[in-house]
Protein backbone atom coordinates (compact mmCIF):
# COMPACT_ATOMS: atom_id res chain seq x y z
CA UNK A 1 0.00 0.00 0.00
CA UNK A 2 1.37 3.18 -1.15
CA UNK A 3 1.96 5.90 2.01
CA UNK A 4 0.98 9.27 1.55
CA UNK A 5 3.50 11.61 1.12
CA UNK A 6 5.00 14.15 3.55
CA UNK A 7 2.99 16.77 1.82
CA UNK A 8 0.00 15.16 2.09
CA UNK A 9 0.26 14.27 5.52
CA UNK A 10 1.17 18.12 6.22
CA UNK A 11 -2.08 19.39 4.37
CA UNK A 12 -4.15 17.09 5.96
CA UNK A 13 -2.96 17.99 9.56
CA UNK A 14 -3.51 21.95 8.31
CA UNK A 15 -7.19 20.68 7.96
CA UNK A 16 -7.77 18.72 10.84
CA UNK A 17 -5.00 19.49 13.46
CA UNK A 18 -7.38 22.09 15.23
CA UNK A 19 -8.35 22.74 18.75
CA UNK A 20 -11.35 25.65 18.84
CA UNK A 21 -8.46 27.77 20.91
CA UNK A 22 -6.15 27.52 18.32
CA UNK A 23 -8.52 28.24 15.51
CA UNK A 24 -9.84 31.46 17.76
CA UNK A 25 -6.56 32.71 18.53
CA UNK A 26 -5.16 32.06 14.92
CA UNK A 27 -8.04 31.95 12.52
CA UNK A 28 -6.81 34.81 10.10
CA UNK A 29 -3.42 32.26 9.54
CA UNK A 30 -5.43 29.54 9.74
CA UNK A 31 -7.78 30.06 7.04
CA UNK A 32 -5.27 31.46 4.90
CA UNK A 33 -2.88 28.27 5.54
CA UNK A 34 -6.74 26.52 4.58
CA UNK A 35 -6.79 28.26 1.27
CA UNK A 36 -3.25 27.54 0.52
CA UNK A 37 -3.37 24.22 1.29
CA UNK A 38 -6.23 24.13 -1.04
CA UNK A 39 -4.14 24.87 -3.62
CA UNK A 40 -1.24 22.93 -3.26
CA UNK A 41 -4.03 19.81 -3.53
CA UNK A 42 -4.78 20.92 -6.86
CA UNK A 43 -0.77 20.54 -7.95
CA UNK A 44 0.04 24.11 -8.40
CA UNK A 45 3.13 23.49 -6.80
CA UNK A 46 5.66 20.80 -7.46
CA UNK A 47 6.22 18.98 -4.07
CA UNK A 48 8.44 16.55 -5.21
CA UNK A 49 10.85 18.34 -7.36
CA UNK A 50 13.77 18.42 -5.63
CA UNK A 51 15.95 21.11 -8.28
CA UNK A 52 16.83 24.21 -7.07
CA UNK A 53 14.64 26.11 -9.55
CA UNK A 54 12.23 23.64 -10.56
CA UNK A 55 9.34 24.66 -13.50
CA UNK A 56 5.68 24.67 -12.70
CA UNK A 57 3.64 22.09 -13.63
CA UNK A 58 2.78 21.70 -17.69
CA UNK A 59 5.18 24.50 -18.19
CA UNK A 60 6.76 24.55 -21.26
CA UNK A 61 3.00 24.48 -22.93
CA UNK A 62 5.26 23.85 -26.30
CA UNK A 63 8.96 23.56 -27.21
CA UNK A 64 10.80 25.96 -26.65
CA UNK A 65 13.09 28.32 -28.99
CA UNK A 66 14.83 29.97 -26.11
CA UNK A 67 16.35 29.05 -22.70
CA UNK A 68 17.79 32.09 -21.76
CA UNK A 69 17.66 35.53 -21.98
CA UNK A 70 19.57 38.84 -21.36
CA UNK A 71 17.49 42.14 -21.56
CA UNK A 72 19.69 45.28 -22.03
CA UNK A 73 17.56 47.64 -20.81
CA UNK A 74 18.45 51.33 -22.29
CA UNK A 75 17.03 53.50 -19.65
CA UNK A 76 15.88 56.85 -20.28
CA UNK A 77 14.71 56.32 -23.65
CA UNK A 78 16.59 56.16 -26.29
CA UNK A 79 15.68 58.62 -29.33
CA UNK A 80 14.54 55.94 -32.35
CA UNK A 81 15.42 58.99 -34.48
CA UNK A 82 19.26 59.21 -33.68
CA UNK A 83 19.58 55.22 -33.79
CA UNK A 84 17.02 52.85 -35.57
CA UNK A 85 14.42 54.95 -37.47
CA UNK A 86 15.67 57.50 -40.53
CA UNK A 87 13.04 60.12 -41.40
CA UNK A 88 14.27 62.03 -44.35
CA UNK A 89 10.71 63.82 -44.25
CA UNK A 90 12.08 65.02 -40.68
CA UNK A 91 15.32 66.50 -41.66
CA UNK A 92 13.66 68.59 -44.11
CA UNK A 93 11.37 70.59 -42.27
CA UNK A 94 14.03 71.17 -39.34
CA UNK A 95 13.54 73.97 -37.20
CA UNK A 96 9.54 74.62 -38.77
CA UNK A 97 6.24 74.56 -36.84
CA UNK A 98 5.53 70.54 -36.32
CA UNK A 99 2.39 69.72 -38.01
CA UNK A 100 -0.52 70.43 -35.80
CA UNK A 101 -2.43 67.47 -37.00
CA UNK A 102 0.07 64.70 -35.58
CA UNK A 103 -0.14 66.33 -31.92
CA UNK A 104 -3.48 67.70 -31.31
CA UNK A 105 -4.90 65.39 -28.50
CA UNK A 106 -2.20 64.06 -27.77
CA UNK A 107 -0.28 63.37 -24.80
CA UNK A 108 2.81 65.20 -24.33
CA UNK A 109 5.14 65.44 -21.24
CA UNK A 110 7.11 68.54 -21.07
CA UNK A 111 6.17 70.00 -24.21
CA UNK A 112 2.36 70.32 -23.41
CA UNK A 113 1.08 73.69 -24.33
CA UNK A 114 4.18 74.62 -26.03
CA UNK A 115 5.14 75.78 -29.20
CA UNK A 116 6.74 72.38 -31.41
CA UNK A 117 9.30 73.12 -33.64
CA UNK A 118 10.72 69.64 -35.43
CA UNK A 119 14.06 68.64 -35.10
CA UNK A 120 15.99 66.88 -37.54
CA UNK A 121 18.32 63.48 -36.62
CA UNK A 122 21.70 65.38 -36.56
CA UNK A 123 23.46 61.34 -37.67
CA UNK A 124 23.56 60.10 -40.83
CA UNK A 125 22.20 56.27 -40.98
CA UNK A 126 23.59 53.46 -43.34
CA UNK A 127 22.70 50.14 -44.84
CA UNK A 128 24.67 47.33 -43.05
CA UNK A 129 25.47 44.03 -43.77
CA UNK A 130 23.51 41.49 -46.59
CA UNK A 131 20.06 42.75 -45.26
CA UNK A 132 20.89 46.25 -45.65
CA UNK A 133 18.79 47.38 -42.66
CA UNK A 134 19.78 51.38 -41.64
CA UNK A 135 21.10 51.95 -38.71
CA UNK A 136 23.19 55.12 -37.57
CA UNK A 137 26.46 55.36 -38.12
CA UNK A 138 26.37 56.02 -34.33
CA UNK A 139 26.20 52.18 -33.64
CA UNK A 140 28.84 50.92 -36.07
CA UNK A 141 29.12 47.32 -33.95
CA UNK A 142 24.90 46.70 -33.99
CA UNK A 143 25.62 47.51 -37.37
CA UNK A 144 27.99 45.09 -37.75
CA UNK A 145 25.73 42.09 -36.29
CA UNK A 146 22.88 43.79 -38.47
CA UNK A 147 21.87 40.09 -40.42
CA UNK A 148 22.21 38.53 -36.87
CA UNK A 149 19.22 41.16 -35.34
CA UNK A 150 15.66 42.21 -35.83
CA UNK A 151 15.20 45.67 -35.31
CA UNK A 152 11.15 46.27 -33.99
CA UNK A 153 10.22 49.77 -35.35
CA UNK A 154 6.76 50.24 -34.60
CA UNK A 155 6.61 50.02 -30.75
CA UNK A 156 4.15 52.14 -28.68
CA UNK A 157 4.11 52.12 -24.97
CA UNK A 158 1.27 53.43 -22.74
CA UNK A 159 3.29 55.73 -19.71
CA UNK A 160 5.00 58.91 -20.73
CA UNK A 161 7.12 59.15 -17.44
CA UNK A 162 9.77 56.74 -16.69
CA UNK A 163 9.26 55.52 -13.65
CA UNK A 164 5.96 54.09 -15.03
CA UNK A 165 7.12 53.18 -17.97
CA UNK A 166 10.15 51.09 -16.57
CA UNK A 167 6.79 49.22 -14.35
CA UNK A 168 4.99 49.30 -18.09
CA UNK A 169 7.81 47.36 -19.75
CA UNK A 170 9.28 44.81 -16.43
CA UNK A 171 5.74 43.80 -15.34
CA UNK A 172 3.18 44.90 -17.49
CA UNK A 173 1.07 47.08 -15.37
CA UNK A 174 1.65 50.45 -13.38
CA UNK A 175 0.31 48.85 -10.45
CA UNK A 176 2.76 48.51 -7.50
CA UNK A 177 3.49 44.93 -6.35
CA UNK A 178 2.79 42.97 -9.79
CA UNK A 179 6.03 40.61 -10.66
CA UNK A 180 8.39 41.56 -13.00
CA UNK A 181 9.55 39.64 -16.38
CA UNK A 182 12.01 38.36 -15.24
CA UNK A 183 10.37 36.78 -11.95
CA UNK A 184 7.41 34.79 -14.01
CA UNK A 185 10.09 33.89 -16.50
CA UNK A 186 11.80 32.07 -13.38
CA UNK A 187 8.88 30.93 -11.96
CA UNK A 188 7.22 29.31 -14.34
CA UNK A 189 10.48 27.99 -16.09
CA UNK A 190 13.07 27.24 -12.91
CA UNK A 191 16.41 27.67 -13.96
CA UNK A 192 19.16 25.15 -14.11
CA UNK A 193 21.61 26.87 -10.98
CA UNK A 194 22.21 25.98 -7.22
CA UNK A 195 24.79 28.16 -6.56
CA UNK A 196 23.72 31.51 -8.59
CA UNK A 197 20.15 33.64 -8.32
CA UNK A 198 17.90 32.75 -11.50
CA UNK A 199 17.75 36.23 -11.94
CA UNK A 200 20.11 38.77 -12.15
CA UNK A 201 20.24 42.50 -11.82
CA UNK A 202 23.68 44.73 -12.68
CA UNK A 203 23.32 48.68 -13.65
CA UNK A 204 25.76 51.27 -15.63
CA UNK A 205 24.89 54.63 -16.20
CA UNK A 206 26.30 57.75 -18.09
CA UNK A 207 25.34 61.42 -18.89
CA UNK A 208 21.04 61.98 -18.70
CA UNK A 209 20.97 59.01 -15.89
CA UNK A 210 17.53 58.78 -14.56
CA UNK A 211 17.10 57.02 -10.80
CA UNK A 212 15.79 52.76 -11.18
CA UNK A 213 13.74 51.64 -8.78
CA UNK A 214 14.10 47.59 -7.06
CA UNK A 215 10.03 47.26 -7.89
CA UNK A 216 11.77 46.86 -11.50
CA UNK A 217 12.78 43.58 -10.58
CA UNK A 218 10.51 42.89 -7.92
CA UNK A 219 8.40 38.95 -7.57
CA UNK A 220 5.50 41.38 -6.60
CA UNK A 221 2.91 38.53 -5.32
CA UNK A 222 5.29 35.63 -6.52
CA UNK A 223 7.27 33.75 -3.59
CA UNK A 224 10.29 36.26 -2.72
CA UNK A 225 12.47 33.59 -4.29
CA UNK A 226 11.84 34.98 -8.10
CA UNK A 227 12.64 38.41 -7.29
CA UNK A 228 16.09 39.72 -9.52
CA UNK A 229 19.20 40.08 -7.12
CA UNK A 230 21.05 43.28 -7.57
CA UNK A 231 24.37 42.52 -8.00
CA UNK A 232 27.23 45.45 -7.82
CA UNK A 233 28.91 46.57 -11.32
CA UNK A 234 32.10 47.87 -9.59
CA UNK A 235 34.28 45.21 -7.59
CA UNK A 236 32.92 41.99 -6.19
CA UNK A 237 29.13 41.33 -7.54
CA UNK A 238 28.15 40.56 -3.93
CA UNK A 239 28.87 42.32 -0.76
CA UNK A 240 30.01 40.26 2.43
CA UNK A 241 30.59 37.10 0.20
CA UNK A 242 33.25 35.90 2.40
CA UNK A 243 33.28 34.60 5.86
CA UNK A 244 34.13 37.20 8.78
CA UNK A 245 37.63 36.58 9.85
CA UNK A 246 37.95 33.41 12.78
CA UNK A 247 34.81 32.25 10.85
CA UNK A 248 35.85 29.54 8.27
CA UNK A 249 33.73 27.73 6.08
CA UNK A 250 32.78 24.84 8.29
CA UNK A 251 31.36 26.69 11.01
CA UNK A 252 29.42 28.89 8.58
CA UNK A 253 27.76 25.76 7.33
CA UNK A 254 27.32 24.69 11.05
CA UNK A 255 25.06 28.02 11.50
CA UNK A 256 23.67 27.62 8.29
CA UNK A 257 22.12 24.41 9.38
CA UNK A 258 20.74 25.45 12.36
CA UNK A 259 19.01 28.20 10.98
CA UNK A 260 17.54 26.06 8.07
CA UNK A 261 16.23 23.58 11.05
CA UNK A 262 14.65 26.17 12.73
CA UNK A 263 12.64 27.38 9.58
CA UNK A 264 11.87 23.73 8.89
CA UNK A 265 10.42 23.71 11.92
CA UNK A 266 8.33 26.79 11.57
CA UNK A 267 7.38 24.75 7.81
CA UNK A 268 6.10 22.01 9.61
CA UNK A 269 3.88 24.52 11.61
CA UNK A 270 2.26 26.91 8.41
CA UNK A 271 1.97 26.34 4.62
CA UNK A 272 4.00 29.54 3.60
CA UNK A 273 5.61 29.44 0.34
CA UNK A 274 7.71 32.48 1.81
CA UNK A 275 9.24 30.26 4.26
CA UNK A 276 10.35 27.82 1.70
CA UNK A 277 11.70 30.52 0.04
CA UNK A 278 13.60 31.58 3.01
CA UNK A 279 15.00 27.99 3.43
CA UNK A 280 16.18 27.96 -0.20
CA UNK A 281 17.45 31.75 -0.20
CA UNK A 282 20.12 30.84 2.46
CA UNK A 283 20.76 27.75 1.14
CA UNK A 284 21.98 29.50 -2.30
CA UNK A 285 23.47 32.24 0.28
CA UNK A 286 25.79 29.48 1.34
CA UNK A 287 26.45 28.47 -1.85
CA UNK A 288 27.20 31.75 -3.42
CA UNK A 289 30.01 32.12 -1.35
CA UNK A 290 32.09 29.74 -3.60
CA UNK A 291 30.58 30.25 -6.69
CA UNK A 292 30.29 34.26 -6.88
CA UNK A 293 34.31 34.90 -7.04
CA UNK A 294 34.54 32.42 -9.09
CA UNK A 295 32.13 34.26 -11.40
CA UNK A 296 33.87 37.74 -10.99
CA UNK A 297 37.71 36.35 -11.51
CA UNK A 298 37.85 36.98 -15.53
CA UNK A 299 41.38 36.40 -15.11
CA UNK A 300 40.86 33.28 -17.73
CA UNK A 301 39.20 35.43 -20.08
CA UNK A 302 41.38 36.26 -23.18
CA UNK A 303 42.91 39.30 -24.17
CA UNK A 304 40.60 38.90 -27.65
CA UNK A 305 37.90 38.55 -25.34
CA UNK A 306 38.39 41.56 -23.69
CA UNK A 307 39.18 43.84 -26.49
CA UNK A 308 35.97 42.58 -27.96
CA UNK A 309 33.41 43.61 -25.11
CA UNK A 310 36.26 46.83 -25.31
CA UNK A 311 36.62 45.65 -21.21
CA UNK A 312 39.74 48.06 -19.72
CA UNK A 313 39.69 47.05 -16.61
CA UNK A 314 36.58 43.77 -15.36
CA UNK A 315 33.80 45.53 -12.50
CA UNK A 316 34.92 48.78 -13.11
CA UNK A 317 31.35 49.53 -13.01
CA UNK A 318 30.93 49.95 -17.00
CA UNK A 319 28.14 48.75 -19.41
CA UNK A 320 31.01 46.79 -21.41
CA UNK A 321 31.78 44.84 -18.11
CA UNK A 322 28.66 43.84 -16.84
CA UNK A 323 27.78 42.86 -20.44
CA UNK A 324 30.43 39.95 -19.86
CA UNK A 325 29.68 38.77 -16.75
CA UNK A 326 26.12 38.66 -18.66
CA UNK A 327 27.86 36.19 -20.44
CA UNK A 328 29.31 33.90 -17.33
CA UNK A 329 26.10 34.63 -15.74
CA UNK A 330 24.30 32.76 -18.88
CA UNK A 331 27.31 30.09 -19.14
CA UNK A 332 26.58 29.07 -15.42
CA UNK A 333 22.40 28.86 -15.75
CA UNK A 334 21.30 31.82 -14.59
CA UNK A 335 18.06 32.07 -16.15
CA UNK A 336 17.45 36.22 -17.02
CA UNK A 337 19.84 38.88 -16.66
CA UNK A 338 18.91 42.46 -16.96
CA UNK A 339 21.16 45.02 -17.48
CA UNK A 340 20.25 48.57 -17.27
CA UNK A 341 22.61 51.28 -18.87
CA UNK A 342 21.03 54.25 -16.98
CA UNK A 343 22.06 57.06 -19.77
CA UNK A 344 19.36 58.07 -22.27
CA UNK A 345 17.08 60.58 -20.63
CA UNK A 346 18.31 63.17 -23.09
CA UNK A 347 16.18 66.30 -22.28
CA UNK A 348 19.36 68.62 -23.51
CA UNK A 349 22.61 68.32 -24.67
CA UNK A 350 21.24 65.92 -26.98
CA UNK A 351 24.17 65.30 -29.50
CA UNK A 352 26.62 65.25 -27.05
CA UNK A 353 25.75 63.01 -24.38
CA UNK A 354 23.63 60.65 -26.86
CA UNK A 355 27.20 60.01 -28.61
CA UNK A 356 28.66 59.15 -25.51
CA UNK A 357 25.93 56.94 -24.55
CA UNK A 358 25.94 55.28 -27.98
CA UNK A 359 30.08 54.62 -27.99
CA UNK A 360 29.69 53.21 -24.22
CA UNK A 361 26.59 50.51 -25.50
CA UNK A 362 27.49 49.69 -28.77
CA UNK A 363 30.48 47.55 -28.68
CA UNK A 364 29.39 45.61 -25.78
CA UNK A 365 25.84 44.77 -27.06
CA UNK A 366 27.33 43.76 -30.10
CA UNK A 367 30.31 41.98 -28.60
CA UNK A 368 27.19 39.58 -26.18
CA UNK A 369 26.07 38.40 -29.31
CA UNK A 370 29.04 37.29 -31.29
CA UNK A 371 30.04 35.85 -28.12
CA UNK A 372 27.27 33.97 -27.53
CA UNK A 373 26.94 32.87 -31.31
CA UNK A 374 30.87 31.97 -30.81
CA UNK A 375 30.17 29.70 -28.05
CA UNK A 376 27.21 28.31 -29.27
CA UNK A 377 24.70 29.73 -27.28
CA UNK A 378 22.80 32.41 -29.28
CA UNK A 379 20.99 30.18 -31.10
CA UNK A 380 18.82 29.74 -27.39
CA UNK A 381 19.60 32.78 -25.77
CA UNK A 382 17.00 35.80 -26.27
CA UNK A 383 18.51 38.90 -26.10
CA UNK A 384 16.00 42.24 -26.45
CA UNK A 385 17.69 45.97 -26.11
CA UNK A 386 15.77 49.11 -25.88
CA UNK A 387 14.58 51.26 -23.64
CA UNK A 388 11.15 52.31 -22.00
CA UNK A 389 10.37 54.49 -24.86
CA UNK A 390 11.12 56.81 -27.49
CA UNK A 391 11.71 60.50 -27.88
CA UNK A 392 9.63 63.07 -29.56
CA UNK A 393 10.08 64.55 -32.95
CA UNK A 394 10.07 67.65 -32.25
CA UNK A 395 12.96 69.74 -30.17
CA UNK A 396 12.70 70.14 -26.14
CA UNK A 397 15.71 73.17 -26.25
CA UNK A 398 18.90 71.02 -27.37
CA UNK A 399 17.22 67.70 -26.86
CA UNK A 400 13.93 65.57 -27.56
CA UNK A 401 11.04 65.07 -24.54
CA UNK A 402 9.09 61.71 -23.27
CA UNK A 403 7.24 59.96 -26.54
CA UNK A 404 5.24 56.61 -26.30
CA UNK A 405 4.08 56.49 -29.30
CA UNK A 406 6.46 55.47 -31.91
CA UNK A 407 10.05 53.84 -30.37
CA UNK A 408 12.81 50.90 -31.35
CA UNK A 409 13.81 47.85 -29.92
CA UNK A 410 16.11 44.83 -31.17
CA UNK A 411 16.15 41.30 -30.97
CA UNK A 412 18.31 38.65 -31.20
CA UNK A 413 18.80 34.48 -30.87
CA UNK A 414 16.28 32.69 -29.45
CA UNK A 415 14.56 31.67 -32.18
CA UNK A 416 13.90 35.36 -33.88
CA UNK A 417 14.26 35.84 -37.27
CA UNK A 418 17.77 37.64 -38.15
CA UNK A 419 18.19 40.49 -40.52
CA UNK A 420 14.90 41.68 -40.60
CA UNK A 421 13.40 45.16 -39.94
CA UNK A 422 9.63 45.11 -39.08
CA UNK A 423 6.66 47.59 -38.79
CA UNK A 424 7.33 50.93 -39.33
CA UNK A 425 6.43 55.05 -37.90
CA UNK A 426 4.88 57.80 -40.10
CA UNK A 427 6.86 59.71 -42.34
CA UNK A 428 8.15 61.75 -39.33
CA UNK A 429 8.72 59.44 -36.70
CA UNK A 430 5.96 60.17 -34.64
CA UNK A 431 3.35 57.14 -34.79
CA UNK A 432 3.80 53.80 -35.15
CA UNK A 433 1.58 52.89 -38.13
CA UNK A 434 2.59 49.57 -39.56
CA UNK A 435 2.55 46.87 -37.79
CA UNK A 436 2.55 48.35 -34.40
CA UNK A 437 3.70 46.14 -31.52
CA UNK A 438 2.59 46.92 -27.97
CA UNK A 439 4.61 45.98 -24.55
CA UNK A 440 1.83 43.51 -24.24
CA UNK A 441 2.75 42.05 -27.90
CA UNK A 442 6.08 41.45 -26.80
CA UNK A 443 5.78 40.03 -23.60
CA UNK A 444 3.70 37.77 -25.35
CA UNK A 445 6.02 37.22 -28.20
CA UNK A 446 8.93 36.52 -25.13
CA UNK A 447 6.72 33.82 -23.38
CA UNK A 448 6.16 32.17 -27.05
CA UNK A 449 9.86 31.47 -27.24
CA UNK A 450 10.10 30.21 -24.14
CA UNK A 451 7.18 27.59 -24.57
CA UNK A 452 4.79 29.26 -22.98
CA UNK A 453 1.49 30.88 -23.78
CA UNK A 454 0.60 33.60 -21.91
CA UNK A 455 -3.11 33.64 -21.83
CA UNK A 456 -2.63 30.28 -19.95
CA UNK A 457 0.29 31.56 -17.84
CA UNK A 458 -1.66 33.23 -14.89
CA UNK A 459 -1.39 33.31 -11.16
CA UNK A 460 -3.92 33.90 -8.81
CA UNK A 461 -4.15 37.07 -6.99
CA UNK A 462 -7.12 38.92 -5.04
CA UNK A 463 -9.63 36.79 -6.64
CA UNK A 464 -8.00 37.29 -10.26
CA UNK A 465 -6.03 35.63 -12.90
CA UNK A 466 -3.64 37.89 -13.06
CA UNK A 467 -1.16 37.46 -15.87
CA UNK A 468 1.81 38.98 -17.54
CA UNK A 469 0.56 40.65 -20.95
CA UNK A 470 -2.68 41.91 -18.68
CA UNK A 471 -6.43 41.88 -19.70
CA UNK A 472 -6.48 43.57 -22.93
CA UNK A 473 -5.71 41.40 -26.09
CA UNK A 474 -2.15 40.34 -26.56
CA UNK A 475 -0.23 39.21 -29.55
CA UNK A 476 2.74 36.84 -30.37
CA UNK A 477 4.46 38.45 -33.24
CA UNK A 478 4.47 35.81 -34.99
CA UNK A 479 6.11 37.58 -38.16
CA UNK A 480 9.38 37.97 -36.59
CA UNK A 481 10.00 34.29 -35.22
CA UNK A 482 12.60 32.49 -37.28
Amino acid sequence: MNQPSTNQQLIQRLKTDWSRRTFLSRSFAGIGSFALASLMGQGRVAANDTRPWPPQPNIPHHAPKAKRIVHLCMAGGPSHLESFDPKPALDKIHGQEFPASFTTGQQLAQLQNMTLKARKSFVKFKKWGKSGIEISELFPEIGSIADEICVVRSMKTGQINHDTAHAFMNTGSIVKGRPSMGSWMLYGLGAETENLPGYVVMTSQGPGAQPVSARQWSAGFLPSKFQGVAFQSKGQPVHYIGNPNGVCQSTQRQVVNEVQRINRLLANRHVDREIAARIAQYEMAFQMQSAVPDLADMSDEPQETLDLYGVKQPGDGSFASNCLLARRLLERGVRFVQLYHRGWDHHRNLEKDFTTSAKACDRPSAALVKDLKRLGLLEDTLIVWGGEFGRTPMAQGTGRDHHINAFSIWMAGGGIQPGTAYGATDELGYNSVDNVVTVHDLHATMLHLFGIEHEKFTEKFQGLDVKLTGVEPARVVREILA
